[in-house]
C-alpha cells in the first residue's frame, strides 16, 4: 500500500555504509540495512555543477527471488527437521496479521518464514544513525484512520496504544499540520487540490465528480476492507430490483478503464484527470489507461468523506511492523524455538501424508497447516500442483530516500508532510521529520515515490533493472528542480529501492479475479493470506486476509 490520500472535499471546496561526501564539513551519515544477497555497491556521482552525491541501490531481495525462481538456491547438507502446527510463508502485513490472530485464538505453535532479511513486506524502512537514528520508509508510509467497521485494524490500534478505550486517537501519531501542499503555477500552495486558477468549467467538472463519489459512497458497495463492500453488492444482486441495478452499475465500472469511463462522462478537464490519476498511481501504481474505473472510484468512495488522520510515523508503516514483531517475538513455538525466521525462503512445498513439508535452505519443516502470505505468483514456483486461477499484473515502483544537508529554496506554503508537484510523473515526497517535535534540524530526510506507469509492467521491470543509479539520480533531481531550483546543491545522498512486483494492479476485471481467488484453495489446509486476494495493496486488505486465514486454520485444526 504505497499511498498518500488527498481528501476530495478539499478539491471541491477550493543497506550499506554511507559517508556524506558533499561539502567540506558535512556530517557523516550511515544507512543501516539488513544482510543482503548480491547488494549493489555504493555509488557516487557528480551533478552538472560538480557536487558529489553519494548513494546506490539498496538490496531489494531481487537476487534471492530470482534464485528461487530459477532453482538457484540449494539446501545445506546439514539441514535439520522440525514440526509445528502452522507454517506461515511471508513476513509482510498478511503473514504478521495471521500470526497475531493465531496467538489471539490460542494457537501459538507456529513459525513464520520470510524470504528477505527484513520483515514487513512493502512496509519496510531504513535507519539513518547520522540523523539521530531517524528512519524513513521504503514503501507504505501511513495508515488512514480506520472506520468503525474496520474492526481488526482498530483492535490492533487499541493493543498498540494508538486508540484509547474511549475512542480517542493518540495525537502524536495523527499527521501534524500542515499535512499537504502542491506545487502549482510556480509556488507551493497548501492542500493537494489542483484548482488554483481553475476555470468555471473545470470547477463544474470537479463538482460533478464529487457528486458521483458521494453517490457511490452512500451505496455501501465500496469499503475498506473491500470484502464488506463486495458483500453488500452481492446481496443487492440477490435481492433484485433497483439495488441489483445499482450493483450491476458497479460491476460495469470494472469492465472499462478509468480513462474510458471519464471520457464517456466527458470529464476531460486536465486538472481533474491529473487528480484522479494521482489517486490511481498512488494506491495502485496504475495510470488512467491501466486502472479499472471501479478501482479509481474505490480510491475516493471507499473511505469516509472526512478523515482525522492519517496515522503516520517517520518510518511509515514499519512502525506497525516492528510493534507486531516485538509482540510476536515474546514467546517461542511449542519447543521454545524462535517463531519469526527472516532470510528463510521456502524452496519447495509439498504434501507429506496429511501434513505439509516445507524446505528452506537450512531446515525442513513439517506443518499441519500452511498460511501462504507471500505474493500469489510465487506459490506455483514452490508448489508444483498449484495453478493460479487468474492472471495478476504487478506494478513496478521505485522509492528513493534523499538526504539533504540543508533545506532547499522554495516559494509559497511551508514544508508539509506530503509534498506533490502538479504534472509530475512521480508522486512527490514525504518529509520523514514531519512528526518530530522540537526544533527542526538543518539536515533533511525525504522519501520520494515513483510508480512506473508509462509502459507495460514487464517493460517497466526491465527499465528498473537496466537503468543505472546515476540516471535515476538525474531523473529525481530534474523532477524536484521545478519546485526546488537548488536541490542539486543540497543533496548529500540518494538511496534507491526498486520494487519489481510492488503490488497487484487492479486493471479491468478486478472483481472477477477477486471472486475466482475467493474460491481457490490449492491444497488441503493451505490457506491464502495476501492482499493480492483483494487486488488492492492496502494495509487493511492484507490484515483482513491474514486474520481470515488464521480463523480458518483454527477451525481446521480443532
Amino acid at each position: 500500500m504505497i499511498t498518500r490520500r488527498a481528501l476530495l472535499q478539499r478539491a471541491a471546496q477550493a543497506a550499506a555504509q554511507v559517508a556524506a561526501q558533499a561539502a567540506a564539513g558535512a556530517a557523516a551519515l550511515t544507512v543501516v540495512a539488513p544482510p543482503v544477497v548480491g547488494a549493489a555497491p555504493a555509488l557516487v556521482g557528480l551533478t552538472q555543477k560538480g557536487r558529489v552525491i553519494g548513494g546506490g541501490f539498496v538490496d531489494d531481495d531481487a537476487a534471492a527471488g530470482h534464485a528461487l525462481r530459477d532453482g538457484g538456491v540449494t539446501p545445506t547438507h546439514a539441514r535439520t527437521e522440525r514440526t509445528v502446527a502452522v507454517a506461515i510463508v511471508g513476513g509482510g502485513i498478511g503473514g504478521l496479521s495471521a500470526a497475531w490472530r493465531l496467538d489471539a485464538r490460542g494457537l501459538t505453535d507456529w513459525t513464520l518464514l520470510e524470504l528477505g532479511a527484513q520483515l514487513g513486506g512493502n512496509a519496510r524502512s531504513a535507519e539513518y544513525p547520522g540523523l539521530d537514528g531517524l528512519r524513513a520508509p521504503w514503501g507504505a508510509h501511513y495508515l488512514p484512520v480506520p472506520a468503525t467497521h474496520a474492526v481488526h485494524v482498530r483492535e490492533l490500534c487499541r493493543e498498540l496504544g494508538l486508540l484509547s478505550p474511549t475512542g480517542e486517537w493518540d495525537e502524536t501519531v495523527l499527521c501534524h499540520a500542515p499535512q499537504e501542499r502542491i506545487w502549482h503555477h510556480g509556488r507551493w500552495r497548501e492542500g493537494l487540490d489542483p484548482l488554483d486558477a481553475a476555470t468555471a468549467a473545470e470547477r463544474r467538472q470537479f463538482a460533478q465528480f464529487e457528486s458521483l463519489v458521494a453517490e457511490w459512497r452512500a451505496s455501501g458497495m465500496f469499503s475498506v476492507p473491500s470484502a464488506q463492500g463486495h458483500a453488500v453488492r452481492e446481496e443487492a444482486m440477490r435481492r433484485g430490483g433497483p439495488a441489483a441495478r445499482r450493483a450491476s452499475d458497479v460491476e460495469a465500472l470494472d469492465r472499462v478503464t478509468a480513462d474510458q469511463w471519464l471520457r464517456s462522462l466527458r470529464l476531460d478537464a486536465p486538472a481533474l484527470r491529473w487528480w484522479v490519476e494521482y489517486g490511481t498511481r498512488d494506491d495502485y501504481g496504475a495510470s488512467l489507461q491501466q486502472a479499472s474505473a471501479w478501482a479509481a472510484m474505490h480510491y475516493f468512495a471507499a473511505r469516509g468523506e472526512e478523515e482525522l488522520g492519517p496515522l503516520t510515523w517517520p518510518e511509515g508503516n514499519d512502525y506497525l511492523v516492528r510493534a507486531l514483531t516485538r509482540r510476536l517475538s515474546r514467546r517461542g513455538d511449542a519447543r521454545g524455538r524462535p517463531r519469526l525466521q527472516a532470510a528463510a525462503p521456502v524452496l519447495q512445498l509439498e504434501r507429506r501424508g496429511t501434513a505439509w513439508q516445507l524446505d528452506t535452505p537450512r531446515e525442513r519443516i513439517i506443518a499441519e497447516a500452511v498460511v501462504w502470505a507471500a505474493p500469489l505468483f510465487v506459490l506455483p514456483r514452490v508448489l508444483r500442483t498449484a495453478v493460479l486461477p487468474v492472471r495478476i499484473e504487478y506494478a513496478p515502483w521505485m522509492v528513493a530516500n534523499l538526504v539533504l544537508d540543508r533545506p532547499p529554496a522554495e516559494r509559497g506554503a511551508p514544508m508539509a508532510w506530503d509534498n506533490v508537484i502538479y504534472g509530475s510523473s512521480a508522486l512527490g515526497y514525504v518529509n520523514a521529520q514531519h512528526q518530530q517535535l522540537g526544533t527542526p534540524r538543518t539536515t533533511q530526510l525525504w522519501t520520494w515515490y515513483h510508480a512506473l506507469t508509462d509502459r507495460s509492467a514487464v517493460e517497466a521491470r526491465q527499465q528498473l533493472r537496466d537503468t543505472p543509479w546515476s540516471a535515476w539520480r538525474d531523473h529525481i533531481i530534474a523532477d524536484l528542480q521545478r519546485a526546488h531550483p537548488d536541490i542539486a546543491q543540497r543533496l548529500v545522498r540518494i538511496d534507491i529501492r526498486r520494487w519489481g512486483h510492488a503490488m497487484a494492479r487492479p486493471v479491468p476485471g478486478a472483481l472477477a479475479r477477486v471472486q475466482a481467488l475467493q474460491a481457490w484453495q490449492p491444497g488441503p489446509r493451505l490457506f491464502m493470506a495476501h492482499a493480492d486476494l483483494s487486488n488492492l495493496s492496502l494495509f487493511e486488505e492484507a490484515q483482513w486476509h491474514g486474520v481470515a486465514a488464521a480463523d480458518r486454520v483454527v477451525r481446521a485444526l480443532q
